[in-house]
């Protein structure tokens, strides 16, 4: 799971995220508005950065030397593909959105409105693995 924690500990949200599968943290850049997102996999219970979207190389956007490669997106934009960067902790700490902004997380056809749920709040996704009993256990 994909879990999203405020920073007083409550659970805001969670979606599933099995191994191999991708879930994007989405936003509108806060000075041009332009579409802008991170795209993260489970790779064998690691968090890790695979790709991120953006609509220009507006104000502190951009391809970081050496981390992926540029692909140019239908539409318009262009994904930065093969950033291959795991999470420390396996945890991203970020300052949820006011609602222009409009953080979303969104996996398996699933989205959290976090700018809706928790605007200007303090949070960290985090991939966690809630317990399941084994056979026979109640």
């Amino acid at each position: 799971m994909l879990q999203v924690t405020l920073a007083e500990g409550d659970v805001l949200g969670a979606l599933p995220l099995p191994e191999g599968r991708e879930a994007c943290l989405h936003w509108a850049h806060s000075v041009t508005g332009g579409a802008v997102a991170d795209c993260f996999e489970n790779r064998d219970g690691q968090l890790v950065l695979v790709r991120s979207y953006l609509h220009d190389f507006a104000a502190g956007l951009g391809e970081t030397a050496g981390r992926g490669h540029l692909v140019s997106a239908k539409g318009g934009g262009y994904w930065i593909e093969d950033i291959d960067a795991p999470m420390t902790a396996n945890a991203l700490d970020l300052r949820i959105g006011a609602l222009a902004v409009d953080h979303r997380l969104s996996a398996g056809g699933e989205t959290l409105a976090l700018s809706r749920l928790a605007p200007s709040q303090r949070a960290q996704l985090s991939l966690i693995f809630p317990h399941t009993d084994g056979p026979g256990e109640p």
